[in-house]
């Protein structure tokens, strides 16, 4: 297929770093909280439960939060992020930590301890706890095999379910990796092999390098799916493909909710109940991708970047809602800054969770400054010898 031709609009060139880290990680913060409350539900049973699309911050879909579902008591709505940005302000800090690139032997001797050993306020379980008591049992998964079964970082990930539990906070990787989307790429996989492997560790490098791709000045919706599917490989290669050329057919996020599921469902191992997986669901497979990333830069495109369209879009796609519009945010936030992203959502959204939205942000680009002068002068100790090795004598 052809790149996709897409109606987008050019952003801003002027952004800074900052801006953009801001806009990437405030973003995925605000798309993650909106997109919460209506997780695991269809288009049309969120119509029902709501009265209407989605276009802001809802409370949760049962009033009873605490004892609706015993085995997941959290309260998602109101403005509360779930682990999607946990995650992501977890992998912030191991950035802080290393000051460097990221391994997976990162993840074992920083992330590792961070999920296990200091308490913080989670929202959904409106008290202070380790992020490991709240995180999904894929995330669990790095303590269990890390810390209690001493396995290689590098191949921790093999026996998970393949989901989007790698790809759901590897923003910050494209962050670090600003404007190089295969260094992103190539990192976010070397990080995910502790945690996932197939179709689950190749979105997070796929989604790194989107990041990466949308902090390029001049970036839009179709250069950043440009650059997604210049490095995806297998069946996420095909189904960004697929969702991307249906999302070129529609301006609206209303028109586009069916057409994109149509588009992403036979790469989607899941199957059309996402409350009642199919029997082939999450195993490794090269003809399989996670459903999440290519819906959200469906929506991007549909979108044509814009952050309110994009994560709204995102949001009443239902499924894993959260952490579609946990990618769409970050994506549109990283094209546009942290302008793009509504202040009285973000204002809320930080309120609400109990969270300093921006110190991870500007955390995180001071790091990549760092990060980027260690390469330079890395590039340049290379140059220096390839240039001796290669000087006729």
């Amino acid at each position: 297929m052809t790149q996709p031709q897409t109606r987008t609009r050019a952003m801003p060139v002027s952004l800074t770093l900052e801006d953009r880290a801001a806009g990437c990680l405030v973003g995925a913060a605000v798309g993650d909280a909106l997109g919460g409350p209506v997780e695991g539900w269809s288009p049309d049973q969120i119509v029902e439960r709501h009265g209407g699309r989605v276009h802001g911050i809802v409370g949760p879909w049962y009033e009873d939060w605490r004892t609706a579902r015993p085995i997941a008591p959290y309260h998602k709505g109101d403005g509360h992020v779930t682990d999607d940005t946990l995650m992501s302000h977890a992998l912030v800090r191991v950035y802080e930590a290393v000051r460097d690139h990221l391994d997976a032997y990162a993840v074992a001797d920083h992330l590792v301890p961070d999920l296990m050993s200091r308490p913080r306020w989670i929202p959904e379980l409106e008290a202070e706890a380790l992020p490991l008591q709240r995180i999904f049992l894929a995330e669990k998964w790095i303590v269990a095999r890390l810390h209690y079964g001493h396995v290689d970082p590098r191949e921790a990930g093999s026996g998970n379910i393949v989901n989007c539990g790698a790809a759901m906070y590897m923003a910050p990787v494209g962050i670090v990796n600003a404007g190089n989307p295969a260094g992103a790429y190539a990192e976010a996989l070397d990080i995910a092999g502790a945690h996932q492997s197939s179709y689950g560790r190749e979105a997070a490098g796929v989604f790194a390098a989107a990041v990466a791709a949308a902090c390029v000045p001049g970036a839009d919706a179709a250069s950043v799916v440009a650059a997604a599917l210049t490095l995806a490989k297998d069946g996420t290669r095909a189904a960004i493909e697929a969702v991307a050329e249906t999302a070129s057919l529609h301006r609206d996020f209303e028109s586009a909710l069916a057409p994109l599921r149509a588009a992403v469902a036979p790469y989607d191992s899941v199957g059309p109940d996402y409350r009642a997986p199919s029997l082939g669901a999450r195993r490794p497979s090269r003809l399989h991708a996670i459903e999440e990333l290519p819906v959200a830069l469906g929506m991007l495109l549909v979108a044509e970047g814009r952050y309110e369209a994009a994560v709204l879009g995102a949001v009443n796609y239902g499924r894993d809602c959260d952490s579609i519009a946990t990618m769409a945010g970050a994506l549109a936030g990283a094209l546009g800054g942290e302008a793009a992203v509504p202040r009285p959502w973000a204002e809320e959204v930080a309120r609400a969770s109990r969270l300093d939205l921006h110190a991870p942000a500007a955390a995180l680009a001071q790091v990549a400054r760092e990060v980027f002068t260690l390469d330079r002068t890395r590039r340049a100790t290379h140059e220096s010898a390839f240039t001796q090795l290669t000087t006729p004598r």
